[in-house]
């Protein structure tokens, strides 16, 4: 493969609009790291009161004080929001909400032939129902007039990203039929769709093997980088601040969907 230079982004930070959302709970379900980390922050800086869940304490408590450095309010907890128990908590902690912001789901590789079936079907499972029960748990506890927001992703095929492409299809789907249930309540339902992006997702990988994937998507990615959190975080503020849209489903991708 010949070498391509990754260009430089020119992206400092999502312009954010002080005040954007005062007064509204924003519930950010992974929010400990990566894409919810930021979204949280950037919330607190348009005027949120946050509620921050993710699987470790500590991460989620600094996640809480960080919004807090910028002005927001916010709370953390430390709960597995894809168990029943988990849910119970979380709805038990959270109330009533206006905005939901999920990242839940990962990645995998190989297709449908060479991936072992257990992993195709935990793909599929993490992306879609672990989603899907998160909604079918929150919807009565979210206000009228408000929003949820989930994560799809773009990049990858069906012959190389068996699972995580049935789960990001679904997703899209997921979002269309949930934004007509609701939206006698005024309540939106979006997702957001990123290609790979260097993330914490990736903090158990070799560091050599992280760059050299990225540098491999940049050469293929039509803008010729990869995306950086706060670039796909300015999507899912979009989502949570404009209320004319619904049942979506936003790439932010630099044109990986147009191959």
């Amino acid at each position: 493969m010949t070498s391509v230079p990754v260009p430089p982004s020119t992206f400092e930070r999502p312009r954010v609009t002080p005040g954007a959302l005062t007064d509204s709970t924003v519930l950010v379900v992974g929010g400990s790291s990566g894409f919810g980390r930021q979204v949280v922050v950037d919330a607190a800086t348009a005027g949120a009161r946050l509620v921050v869940v993710g699987r470790d304490a500590a991460k989620a408590h600094a996640v809480a004080h960080e919004a807090s450095g910028v002005g927001g309010k916010a709370t953390a907890f430390a709960l597995d929001a894809t168990t029943e128990d988990g849910l119970e908590r979380l709805i038990e902690i959270a109330g009533d909400v206006d905005h939901v912001v999920s990242t839940l789901g990962g990645a995998m590789g190989g297709g449908f032939l060479e991936a072992p079936f257990d992993e195709i079907r935990a793909a599929v499972d993490d992306k879609v129902f672990d989603n899907l029960r998160l909604a079918r748990a929150l919807a009565p506890h979210l206000n009228d007039g408000g929003s949820m927001t989930f994560t799809a992703g773009t990049g990858g095929a069906p012959h190389t990203a068996s699972g995580a492409y049935l789960g990001n299809q679904a997703i899209a789907t997921m979002v269309r039929g949930l934004a007509l249930e609701l939206a006698p309540r005024g309540i939106r339902v979006n997702a957001v769709a990123p290609t790979w992006t260097a993330t914490p997702l990736w903090r158990d990988h070799d560091e050599a093997e992280v760059r050299e994937t990225q540098r491999q998507m940049a050469a293929t990615i039509p803008l010729g980088r990869t995306g950086e959190v706060g670039e796909v975080a300015e999507a899912y503020l979009f989502l949570l601040t404009c209320g004319f849209i619904t049942g979506q489903t936003i790439a932010v991708d630099g044109g990986m969907n147009l191959l």
